[in-house]
């Protein structure tokens, strides 16, 4: 189990944030690079829940805290869905797309099945430093709990001295 404390596995996926004919490749290590990143793992785009956490997460003030921070939802949706998913929500972070689970297995926050979906993410948050160590980790084990994300939001603070 990936745990606070424990340096996280890297990864490569596409997502959103390129020109509508291109799809952009993000690698974890590059974002480490610039400083701390956050990971929001959920199941679905456009589901009522995940839609509440990832709108809830476009709505904070990460840059006001960190001007370095980047911040990355992750699901098993494919990128088509992401962009509109981002499009109708105004998501101004990108969306990547772990179409085959694996990231989020490495992360232990993969489902073997939900709905009638086979591999899809658990609803979970990661607060990574620039050495990619885990400083707030929380996973939700209901698929219809919502995270709280000030506990996230203050270890950013912590992090970064803010």
């Amino acid at each position: 189990m990936v745990t606070t404390g424990d340096t996280v596995p890297s990864f490569e996926l596409p997502g959103t944030g390129g020109p509508d004919d291109e799809v952009p490749a993000y690698r974890l290590d590059d974002a480490l690079g610039d400083g701390p990143v956050v990971l929001a793992f959920y199941a679905f785009d456009f589901h009522p829940g995940c839609t509440k956490q990832v709108c809830s997460v476009r709505d904070l003030s990460w840059f006001d805290v960190d001007p370095n921070v980047t911040v990355f939802g992750i699901s098993t949706d494919r990128v088509f869905s992401h962009r509109a998913f981002a499009e109708r929500h105004d998501i101004d972070f990108p969306l990547l797309s772990d179409s085959d689970g694996s990231v989020a297995e490495s992360y232990d926050v993969l489902r073997s099945e939900l709905l009638g979906h086979k591999r899809v993410a658990k609803r979970a948050l990661f607060l990574l430093d620039s050495a990619g160590t885990v400083r707030y980790r929380w996973v939700g084990e209901d698929p219809e709990t919502v995270p709280d994300l000030t506990p996230l939001y203050e270890a950013l603070g912590d992090l970064s001295g803010a």
